[in-house]
């Protein structure tokens, strides 16, 4: 009997961390005792194991079993130790002959049949295990091509117990996995909704085509039926391609909530993430015992959209004010603090009353003044200022149904927008995580928005006429910014300025 140390990993937040999981086999009394601050699927590892090594043709050690996760002071949760334990226990056991364990990391939950089965964040432990100097990673089968996007170690995929025990016995030769990228993000170009199949509505499109340009957060305002819901779903089809860079770090978070699907390596396309109303705090921002992702982290680098945004209770509007600003959600637990990315862009519609019918000319509103202003006032005045475009959405005039004309499809309105993102690329080159002008602080804004006399006129009557805030103010500038970058224009100018103004219904003393 020997000890024997096998490496693997597990996820702590977005990232993950280095475990060794050292198997002693000595004498004494049979039983298995799992130490290193395991939690109840980890300890119930040893019935899976003890049982997937007798299917799978090994002979079981008759004996007591230690076994130690370190460090030992950080939980170790999940089954996916499983498939590592089992081979540390065959190694310890002299059931196999390995000479480069300590050089390949594991991964894995087993099946009583022996079978590997997929684990959730596999990709952060991949990154793992290629900064800790690795050659290589044993994965489940599902998981082959998630892991085969990290460059620079070798991934190979397992379907058995006895498949890893005998690849690392070196009586199976196995090649390395590997996946072409450029075929990833091919597979993700074209969309079946299109911006040419939304009958009217020129406004409306422009004001979302302006969003995307700059990353803006947008409120549409609008009577049920006026295609508010179907303009949002179209929007995955403008937004601009994602980096490998924003891929990977949006597959680590849909890896680590285990929404990725199998044999996916990567989210190349931005997430559109559309939970219902009743949602809680806990499943927007990410939470539970040992926190995971929320919504608003499975739409990073992509859009979160909030139908019916008034149904949504306040106290969950309201903790997206923090996440809104500073593209990170926080979650803390008495053994331990966990940080998840969140840099969405936010899309919400909502119906101007309860009935729906203020002030839309062919229905007639039954909502008295009282009750409409309660019904607004579910959104709060700081979350407004967090979003630059609020406009309205009219119901369609029945010239514009019956037209036979298609408007401008979305190829089209892409072209524009990845245009206007190329410069704000260039624009922000030197500043680190400023990608887009809705990112801007104080301090970019007065470098990037500066406008002349007219302009300046023209704001200063909006503020003191139409009672913005100073929030606002600053909304205004970036979206001007916006709106001259998709103009091609270096300057703001007076009708760029105008056209941001135009975009802050809500704010609007002539709306209410």
């Amino acid at each position: 009997m020997r000890l024997s140390t096998v490496y693997s990993g597990a996820v702590y937040g977005v990232d993950a961390f280095s475990v060794e999981i050292e198997v002693n086999a000595g004498h004494g009394e049979p039983m298995v005792v799992i130490v290193g601050l395991p939690d109840a699927a980890v300890k119930e590892s040893k019935d899976r194991v003890h049982t997937a090594i007798l299917n799978s043709g090994f002979k079981p050690h008759i004996g007591r079993t230690t076994i130690n996760l370190a460090p030992a002071d950080i939980k170790k949760e999940g089954p996916s130790f499983d498939l590592p334990i089992a081979i540390g226990m065959l190694h310890a056991t002299g059931e196999m002959d390995v000479e480069n364990l300590p050089q390949i990391a594991i991964v894995g939950e087993l099946a009583l049949s022996g079978e590997v089965r997929r684990v959730k964040g596999v990709l952060p432990i991949a990154i793992r295990a290629r900064e800790a100097g690795m050659a290589g990673i044993i994965v489940p089968e599902d998981n082959a091509e998630e892991a085969a996007v990290v460059d620079g170690l070798a991934v190979y995929p397992v379907r058995t117990l006895r498949q890893a025990a005998d690849f690392l016995s070196g009586t199976l030769v196995q090649k390395p996995y590997r996946v072409d990228l450029a075929k990833v993000f091919q597979s993700t170009d074209g969309n079946e909704d299109d911006y040419a199949d939304v009958k009217g509505q020129e406004q409306a499109k422009r004001a979302i085509e302006v969003a995307v340009a700059g990353g803006h957060n947008l409120l549409m305002v609008g009577p049920p039926g006026t295609g508010k819901s179907m303009l949002a779903k179209r929007l995955p089809s403008i937004l601009p391609v994602m980096s490998l860079e924003e891929a990977l770090e949006t597959t680590k978070i849909h890896s680590i909530a285990g929404t990725l699907e199998p044999h996916l390596a990567l989210v190349a396309k931005r997430p559109f993430r559309s939970p219902h109303h009743t949602i809680s705090d806990a499943g927007l921002l990410g939470g539970g015992a040992h926190p995971i992702p929320g919504e608003v982290s499975l739409a990073h680098r992509g859009v979160l959209f909030l139908d019916e945004l008034p149904e949504f209770r306040r106290n969950v509007l309201e903790v997206l004010r923090q996440p809104l600003e500073d593209g990170v959600v926080t979650i803390s637990r008495a053994a331990a603090t966990v940080t998840f990315p969140c840099r969405f862009m936010l899309v919400a519609a909502m119906n101007p009353c309860p009935c729906g019918y203020f002030g839309d000319a062919s229905h007639e509103c039954r909502c008295t003044q009282t009750v409409i202003q309660k019904y607004r006032n579910k959104i709060s005045g700081p979350l407004l200022d967090r979003i630059d475009i609020h406009i309205e959405v009219p119901a369609i005039r029945y010239q514009e149904l019956a037209a036979l004309g298609k408007g401008e499809n979305s190829v089209q309105i892409r072209e524009r927008v990845m245009a206007a993102r190329a410069i704000q690329r260039e624009r922000f080159k030197g500043t680190p995580g400023l990608h887009n002008n809705a990112g801007m602080g104080t301090r970019q804004i007065h470098k990037q928005c500066v406008i002349g006399e007219d302009a300046q006129n023209l704001l200063r009557m909006a503020i003191t006429e139409l009672n913005f805030s100073a929030r606002a103010y600053d909304r205004i500038l970036k979206v001007s910014r916006t709106i001259a970058d998709l103009a091609g224009a270096e300057q703001i100018a007076p009708e760029h300025v105008s056209e941001a103004i135009q975009y802050r219904t809500l704010d609007r003393q002539i709306w209410a």
